[in-house]
């Protein structure tokens, strides 16, 4: 049985509504929180999530 896991917000902590599985891998992501309404770029593998800043234009 595969582990899944839900994706909380990394700016309000708050649920998403999306679940990834230990293999799923995600690369530039824009991951998006229905609760404060941000979106977030987003890399995941083996259930870590890293959140990827862009620098300032």
């Amino acid at each position: 049985m595969k582990i899944e896991e839900w994706i909380y917000c990394p700016v309000c902590h708050s649920k998403t509504r999306l679940k990834i599985r230990e293999d799923t891998e995600l690369k530039n992501f824009p991951l998006y929180c229905p609760k404060c309404k941000q979106e977030t770029l987003i890399k995941a593998e083996k259930l870590k999530i890293t959140v990827i800043k862009e620098p300032d234009a």
